[in-house]
């Protein structure tokens, strides 16, 4: 089984990658292999409109199953409605996309990886797929290098009796009880009467109590008088914040020649932990290489991933500050505190884009946490860079 590409793993970033080659380079024969049974798992993923380029929302508009004009933050002393479109993607689409785009067998889904090469992929069944160029999108080994604390949540997508109100998302509303550093829960509204609602935690644990969470979000939604008609789905995850670390490292512990992707490349947003704008990237890079092999598809991915890498320290410095300086309990301070900036700035910050005096006015003032501790966290990260 000849392949001019082999995707290892079939979640979001090789998901659009099979996609944007099926549209820009049908020539090119691209196999996907996934473990579980479908392309992107159960997810969705969200962005704003400015975290992409005007071509970069067009061709991924079939993805997109809900638009909004605006969005909401609350806090307990500030309560903020922010103009700027917002998009949330589906699995349920892509895995529709992919599967129109790329022929049925070479998608192989319900089918594990036992070993890779540069130029070579061995599943459980002992067949070997032969490629030119193999890219590895399986998500962050455990035994990953990065210095990461977790964004995790639990959401329910919900059927009401009645209809909520809402007119966009709220984002986060960190009214809540605080509870495993920072708590607040993010709401979509899918409909007049469905909603997606998850309860998300900045921790600096892995670990997720799923059934204490799940109940914590149908008291959420008993506190905002939603009578829930049914539960139609339910969503986990834990995704990465950076802190510390470096890409380069993620590609010197990988197989020689083999090109990563999607979070496997240290490819998110290290603050938000988005990663839709990345894969959309990603996707791009590799479709308009002029020649499609292993070196030259390895050489271009991993200078834009260390680049994107080097480029957010300013991000990382700032989940330092937030998880190293601020107290569990208060850490609901240094984001309120942000969301008191000018929305642009805001908008700047979420697209990974902020200019010097973004940086500069997201620092002036008092933080909220100690100033000796602030002091003590910036020498530090001050000299892990003179180090490097």
């Amino acid at each position: 089984m000849d392949f001019d590409i082999v995707l290892v793993g079939g979640g979001l970033s090789n998901g659009l990658i099979a996609l944007r080659l099926a549209q820009l380079r049908p020539e090119i024969s691209v196999a996907i292999v996934e473990a579980g049974d479908t392309i992107g798992g159960d997810h969705i993923w969200s962005s704003f409109d400015d975290d992409m380029e005007p071509e970069q929302r067009r061709w991924t508009n079939p993805l997109i199953a809900y638009r909004w004009d605006e969005y909401t933050v609350r806090f307990p002393k500030r309560v903020r409605r922010i103009r700027a479109g917002y998009r949330t993607a589906t699995s349920v689409l892509l895995d529709t996309a992919v599967r129109a785009a790329v022929p049925p067998d070479h998608i192989l889904t319900g089918t594990r990886v036992v070993a890779l090469e540069a130029t070579s992929v061995t599943l459980a069944d002992q067949r070997v797929l032969r490629t030119k160029a193999v890219i590895d999108g399986r998500g962050l080994p455990r035994d990953h290098p990065l210095d990461l604390r977790w964004q995790k949540f639990v959401g329910l997508e919900l059927e009401l009796e009645e209809d909520h109100g809402l007119a966009g998302p709220i984002v986060m509303d960190a009214t809540v009880a605080q509870k495993d550093g920072y708590r607040f829960v993010y709401t979509l509204p899918f409909g007049p009467r469905r909603l997606l609602v998850e309860d998300t935690y900045f921790s600096d644990g892995a670990d997720l109590a799923n059934d204490a969470v799940r109940a914590r979000v149908l008291d959420y939604a008993a506190a905002q008088s939603w009578r829930v008609a049914s539960i139609v789905r339910t969503e986990a995850g834990v995704l990465p914040m950076a802190i510390g670390g470096d890409a380069a490292d993620l590609w010197d512990a990988a197989p020689e020649g083999v090109t990563l992707s999607g979070l496997r490349a240290g490819l998110f947003q290290p603050a938000t932990g988005y990663s839709f704008p990345d894969a959309v990237r990603t996707a791009d890079l590799i479709a308009a290489l002029d020649v499609i092999d292993g070196a030259t598809i390895h050489a271009a991915q991993r200078r834009h991933s260390e680049t994107a890498w080097r480029e957010r320290g300013f991000y990382r410095f700032l989940n330092a500050m937030m998880f190293l300086g601020a107290d569990p309990q208060q850490r609901y301070r240094v984001i309120e505190r942000f969301y008191g900036l000018r929305p642009a700035l805001v908008r700047r910050f979420y697209a990974g884009r902020s200019t010097r005096l973004d940086k500069i006015r997201t620092l002036v003032g008092k933080p909220p946490i100690p100033l000796g501790r602030a002091i003590a966290i910036s020498l530090s990260v001050l000299r892990r860079r003179i180090g490097r």
